[in-house]
C-alpha cells in the first residue's frame, strides 16, 4: 500500500503575483507527447509580443511585461519550455517602437538611459531563464528583434522570415546584443557585414549560416504548402572561377516568384508543429541536466553581454542627442519611400566641423525636405 505523499506548501517566486498582462500575451499551452496528445500537468509558456500593426515592435510597457513574463515562466514548476513569439504573420519583432523613440526618447538621453535599463533586463531575463527558450519566428526579425531572438536558445522560423539589423542606417548601433552574439552564430565576416550594412537576409541564408535551428514552409498555394518563392537560389561562378550560391533579387525567376507569392496564402501550422515537436523533445530529457547544459552554452553569450551592456547603455543614451535624434525622427516622420537621412550631406557637414544642432537635423532629414514635418 502506498502512503499518501505530503508535500510542503510551495512558495511563489514571481516578482508580482497574479499580474495581468495587457501589452503582451502570456499563455500556458499543454505539453504534447510523441503522439500529439496533451500531457497532464505539464505546459509550455507562450510569450507573444502583441503589436502587429507596428510589426510587433516593443514599447516601454511591453518590455516591462516581457521581463515579468520570462520570470513567471522561469519559476513555474509545471513549465517545460518557453516559446517566445508574436502575433500575426508579418513580423516576430522589428525592434524598439520607432514612434515612441522619435516622439519621446529622441533628444532625451536621460530618459533613454532608463529605457535601456529595462531593455538590458529583458535580454538578461531571456539569457538566464530557468527553462529552454525557443524563438518562434513568424515573420521579420529585425533590429532589436534580431537581438532578443538571438538571446533565445533555439530558433525555428517560417521560411518567409527575414533577419537583419537596422542601427547604422537609422542612427543607432546594434549594441542590444548583436555586437555580442551574432559573430558566435555566423562568424565575424558575416556578422560585421550584417551589423554595419544592415542588409536583411532570408530565412534560407540564416539557416545556411547557422543563425537558426530550422525553417519550415509557411505559404499554401491551391491547398498545398510551397517553399518561399521569393528565394531563388542561383548557382554561378564568380570572377575567380569559384562556384558560389546566391539569391536572385531580380530576373524572370524572381518575377515568377513574386507572382506566386501574391497568390499564396499564409499558413503557420507547420511552424507551430515544429515548435511543439521541439518542446516534446526537450521534455524527454532530464530537466536539471538539460538546463545545466543550456546554461553552460549560454555562457559564451553572457560573457560578451555582461562585459558590454552597461557601457553600451550609456553610449546609446548619449547618442539620442545626435545621430539617433536624426535617424529615428527621419524613419518615423519621413515619406514612405525615403526614411533615411541624407547620409552624404550629413557627412560633408560633419567633415567641416559643424556641430550637431536642430538646424543640421532639419537640413539632412527627408521629412523637412518633403514638407511633411
Amino acid at each position: 500500500m502506498h502512503m499518501l505523499a505530503h508535500y510542503p506548501e510551495l512558495k511563489s517566486h514571481e516578482l508580482i503575483d497574479d499580474y495581468v498582462f495587457e501589452h503582451i500575451r502570456y499563455e500556458c499551452r499543454p505539453l504534447l507527447d510523441h503522439r500529439g496528445a496533451p500531457v497532464d500537468g505539464l505546459f509550455n509558456a507562450w510569450i507573444s509580443i502583441d503589436n502587429p500593426r507596428q510589426y510587433n515592435s516593443y514599447t516601454t510597457e511591453a518590455i516591462k511585461e516581457i521581463i515579468l513574463a520570462f520570470r513567471r515562466a522561469s519559476v513555474d514548476r509545471s513549465v517545460v519550455a518557453v516559446v517566445f513569439t508574436a502575433s500575426g504573420d508579418k513580423a516576430f519583432c522589428t525592434g524598439g517602437n520607432t514612434k515612441e523613440y522619435a516622439e519621446y526618447y529622441a533628444g532625451n538621453p536621460q530618459e533613454y538611459r532608463q529605457y535601456m535599463r529595462l531593455f538590458n533586463d529583458m535580454v538578461t531575463g531571456i539569457l538566464t531563464c530557468d527553462k529552454p527558450v525557443i524563438n518562434r519566428v513568424n515573420g521579420m526579425r529585425i533590429g532589436g528583434g534580431q537581438e532578443i531572438g538571438m538571446a533565445c536558445d533555439f530558433t525555428i522560423a517560417a521560411d518567409t522570415a527575414r533577419f537583419g539589423q537596422a542601427g547604422p542606417k537609422h542612427g543607432s548601433a546594434p549594441d542590444g546584443g548583436s555586437t555580442d552574439f551574432l559573430h558566435l552564430y555566423v562568424g565575424f565576416a558575416s556578422a560585421i557585414e550584417s551589423c554595419v550594412l544592415c542588409e536583411p537576409m532570408s530565412a534560407h541564408k540564416a539557416l545556411r549560416l547557422g543563425l537558426v535551428s530550422q525553417i519550415v514552409p509557411a505559404l499554401k498555394l491551391d491547398g498545398r504548402f510551397i517553399p518561399n518563392p521569393l528565394v531563388v537560389i542561383d548557382r554561378f561562378a564568380d570572377e575567380f572561377g569559384n562556384i558560389v550560391f546566391g539569391e536572385q533579387k531580380n530576373g524572370e525567376a524572381f518575377s515568377q516568384g513574386k507572382a506566386l507569392f501574391a497568390r499564396a496564402e499564409s499558413d503557420l501550422s507547420k511552424l507551430d508543429q515544429a515548435v511543439e515537436a521541439m518542446c516534446t523533445k526537450l521534455a524527454h530529457t532530464m530537466p536539471d541536466c538539460s538546463i545545466k547544459t543550456i546554461e553552460s552554452l549560454r555562457k559564451k553569450k553572457l560573457e560578451h553581454w555582461q562585459k558590454n551592456c552597461e557601457s553600451n547603455r550609456a553610449w546609446l543614451a548619449l547618442n539620442m542627442m545626435t545621430e539617433a535624434n536624426a535617424g529615428f525622427r527621419a524613419f518615423n516622420d519621413g515619406p514612405k519611400d525615403r526614411r533615411e537621412v541624407d547620409f552624404l550631406a550629413l557627412r560633408r557637414e560633419l567633415a567641416k566641423g559643424r556641430p550637431w544642432s536642430e538646424e543640421l537635423i532639419r537640413e539632412v532629414s527627408p521629412q523637412y525636405q518633403s514638407g511633411e514635418a
